[in-house]
């Protein structure tokens, strides 16, 4: 059985003293706790303090203003996949978090969760007592990576669900630490390195996210390939959005792939500019732009060769869907 250490949590009432904890050494935040605590068990992370957020007000709102959509970075996956707004506007958002995990595990689990979850990797996911057995790696203890002997950088993937989602939306965050507060675009919040993937520095609190409302012809989805149907995290996945002409010619394309490497892909579309959205000829030049530009690693389960072939098959599903 993996048991949590013993560790202290604090619950502050606000913003300001939840970023006042978290500039001390050795602390790290918990909303659902979903990713957290199991990783805690796994030994991970060295952490004697949890900074927990139940008891700031704020972080659960949906706010549908004029021109944007603004999520509290608190509200649950849940609440994301059933909200009337965000199911009308953004239905690919809606999906992505309604597919995570399991029911229970979508209750607890939160956007601000979701996007600054930590990276996987087959090396580094196993009990403590695994990891030393071969020594760790450079996430876990070691000087070595096992997906790309003599790498220098870390390449464990990040698996959220929701995050090619809101890169193909063009999110924004904001962010609130010591140095006040900051607004960052989603696509440049992510490094290529798997330690430290994020732009958050450890006395930041992710508050909200801030997505612009659509153009009226515009189509959005989402798919990812599993395993199974729930628990798992996905292999590969897929999200996109085409904004139309009247005459359903393409005149712009987000296009993002996510579980290739610390940092989820937005690919250059430009190829698919001007072509039929219901024509096989889009079909064709997505499949080829998204194996050429997918590079798969073997730093999850399953050959890196089979999840690179599996992205044209889900890039190809999501349009069929959305045309």
């Amino acid at each position: 059985m993996l048991r949590l250490p013993v560790i202290n949590t604090e619950h502050p009432s606000s913003i300001e003293d939840a970023v006042a904890l978290l500039a001390k050494p050795k602390t790290k935040i918990v909303a659902g706790g979903t990713d957290v605590l199991p990783n805690l068990k796994h030994r991970l992370y060295d952490v004697d303090t949890l900074v927990s957020l139940e008891n700031i007000e704020g972080l659960r709102s949906i706010e549908d203003q004029k021109a944007q959509v603004v999520i509290g970075a608190g509200v649950t996956l849940t609440e994301i996949s059933e909200s009337a707004v965000i199911r009308e506007t953004f239905p690919s958002l809606a999906k992505a978090a309604g597919l995570v995990a399991s029911p229970l595990l979508r209750n607890m689990g939160t956007l601000g969760g979701n996007i600054n979850l930590d990276t996987r990797c087959r090396y580094v996911n196993q009990s403590h007592f695994w990891r030393t057995a071969i020594n760790g790696c450079l996430k876990s203890g070691g000087d070595v990576c096992h997906v790309v002997p003599g790498g220098k950088s870390c390449v464990a993937a990040m698996s959220s669900d929701c995050v090619p989602v809101l890169l193909s939306l063009g999110a924004t965050a904001e962010l609130h630490g010591s140095a006040g507060q900051r607004d960052v675009e989603l696509k440049d919040y992510y490094k290529t390195d798997g330690i430290a993937h994020t732009d958050k520095a450890t006395d930041e609190l992710m508050t909200k996210i801030i997505l612009s409302k659509p153009l009226a012809n515009t189509k959005m989805g989402y798919a990812k390939w599993t395993v199974r149907k729930s628990i798992d995290f996905p292999l590969v996945s897929c999200a996109m959005k085409f904004e139309l002409s009247d005459k359903n010619d393409v005149v712009d394309a987000s296009v993002c792939l996510g579980v290739l490497a610390a940092k989820p892909k937005l690919l250059n579309t430009q190829s698919l500019i001007g072509l039929k959205s219901d024509s096989n000829e889009l079909a064709e030049a997505l499949a080829i732009l998204v194996y050429k530009q997918g590079k798969t690693l073997p730093n999850v389960p399953y050959t890196a060769k089979y999840r690179r072939d599996m992205l044209p098959v889900y890039a190809k599903r999501v349009l069929a869907e959305l045309m």
